[in-house]
């Protein structure tokens, strides 16, 4: 059974269980609701939903399918929320999705592909009556903000491998590896921007607009969303700027290396041009070369090859190009 809970709350606390196929009649008082959670239902399950409480089709086949971007969507006088969750799986960011059902007297999670339960929200709600008692619209807030909140540990452990490869780029060459891990993340970094941005408009739309079963004294706990959103959005906007200056500044650092290695061979070279132009004159076999019969001029010759090299040698270190 993909139920995972399901429970009649009165005032802030459970009354009983509850099973889809029950219809609940609550008071008009928003105190009373049922909140059902459930995890890769299946179809015979979704269309048991949709009867027992009046479900619009298109929003069911959303919740089946599970393929949307963060959306709200108005069916007369009930919403369906469709929020993107994400967590990390093998170095990778995995995507998951909650639709939720909201009614004047329910509200309904169908989980797809998520890592984090409600189990422990709905303990923490719970524990204050007081809150739970708000009703469906703050138990809404209640798991955007859960949500939202799972963004942050994502979003830091990739924060902390580029700082990793950003201290890297100082110490060593980025090899190979190092470069496809580094456009790797860039596109992962992207795909998160493109779910940050409509579920940035999904919060906004809590905020700003009169929406059915969301009163406005539930505005302020949508907003909050909204900042969490917004503050992920900018980590996220960090990181790319970081990767690509890693990549940049490891780039800078090997085109330097290189030159400095290029100016090293070029001043080696000056220096061994010396003796092998002196000793390529010398190595002509020509009778007339007056200096073959200077008693002395081997050793003048050596003495004048060492003096330039030498002088070469200190120029070179002088530039540091050596």
């Amino acid at each position: 059974m993909t139920v995972i809970a399901a429970y009649l709350y009165r005032n802030g606390r459970r009354v009983r269980p509850v099973t889809i196929d029950e219809r609940i009649d609550c008071a008009h008082d928003k105190s009373e609701f049922v909140w059902i959670g459930m995890a890769e239902p299946t179809i015979a399950e979704m269309e048991t939903l949709r009867r027992s409480y009046d479900l619009h089709p298109l929003a069911i086949e959303d919740a089946i399918k599970a393929n949307q971007l963060p959306k709200v969507d108005i069916y007369g006088d009930q919403i369906f929320v469709v929020a993107r969750t994400a967590h990390v799986e093998e170095g990778s960011i995995c995507y998951g999705e909650t639709a939720i059902f909201v009614g004047h007297s329910h509200i309904i999670s169908v989980r797809h592909g998520s890592a984090r339960a409600h189990r422990a929200l709905r303990q923490e709600l719970e524990a204050v009556p007081d809150r739970l008692a708000q009703g469906v619209d703050y138990v809404l807030h209640a798991v955007l903000d859960f949500i939202v909140d799972g963004y942050l540990p994502v979003i830091e452990g990739v924060e902390d491998e580029v700082l990793a490869m950003e201290q890297q780029t100082v110490d060593q060459f980025l090899g190979r590896e190092d470069i496809t891990r580094i456009f790797n993340l860039r596109r992962q970094v992207m795909r998160f921007q493109r779910i940050l941005t409509p579920m940035h408009e999904v919060a906004n739309k809590f905020v700003k607009l009169d929406l059915p079963c969301i009163d406005a004294d539930t505005r302020p706990y949508f907003s909050d969303v909204r900042d969490h959103v917004r503050r992920v959005q900018t980590m996220v906007d960090d990181l790319r700027e970081i990767l690509m200056s890693v990549f940049e500044f490891s780039n800078l650092l090997e085109q330097q290396r290189t030159g400095a290695i290029t100016r090293q061979l070029a001043a080696w070279a000056a220096i061994l041009a010396v003796p092998t132009a002196i000793a390529g004159i010398y190595g002509m076999n020509f009778d007339n070369m007056p200096e073959l019969r200077t008693r002395y001029g081997y050793f003048v010759v050596l003495g004048v090859i060492t003096i330039i090299c030498s002088l070469l040698y200190a120029r070179f270190r002088k530039l540091k190009w050596l």
